[in-house]
């Protein structure tokens, strides 16, 4: 059996991950939510902790942000950002959330101070709200839905 060497997982190199839901209404629009401390608006969703799925990381963001339960469906996007001065490259994958019933958007609750606001959005309101980098992330997790397909993307923009 091959083994490698001792402190070698150490010298690999690291990415920052983060997951997000696409939830949507009857009439399409996509939910948004406004954090107090961005310019922008994004999908609910957030990082990745140490030791934990993308996946179990969707669903606790979406419970921390908004105070609901929800359980992803599919994976739809996943997109690599490259680094900037200020953050280091990432990894980020946009989970299904499927149509929100309406009465659990009335159970929808914004915790912890995070976030000022939530919404749903046309796209082209979603376009105004989001950096351009989210927005194009947002219009190819929509198109994934609609397509039934996962988009590979690479700053926002479909590679594969």
């Amino acid at each position: 059996m091959n083994r490698l060497p001792e402190g070698y997982a150490a010298t690999l190199p690291r990415k920052r991950m983060a997951a997000g839901v696409l939830l949507r209404d009857r009439a399409g629009r996509v939910l948004l939510v406004e954090p107090t401390y961005k310019d922008y608006w994004e999908l609910p969703g957030g990082a990745v902790e140490a030791d934990e799925s993308p996946y179990d990381a969707a669903i606790r963001e979406v419970t921390e942000e908004l105070g609901i339960v929800v359980a992803p469906g599919r994976m739809l996007v996943v997109d690599w950002v490259p680094p900037l001065a200020d953050r280091a490259e990432g990894v980020i994958v946009i989970y299904d959330g499927g149509i929100v019933e309406p009465g659990l958007e009335g159970r929808i609750r914004l915790r912890g101070g995070e976030l000022r606001s939530w919404a749903w959005s046309t796209l082209p309101e979603a376009d105004t709200r989001l950096s351009p980098l989210l927005a194009r992330r947002v219009r190819a997790a929509v198109r994934a839905v609609d397509d039934q397909a996962t988009s590979y993307l690479e700053d926002g923009l479909r590679r594969a």
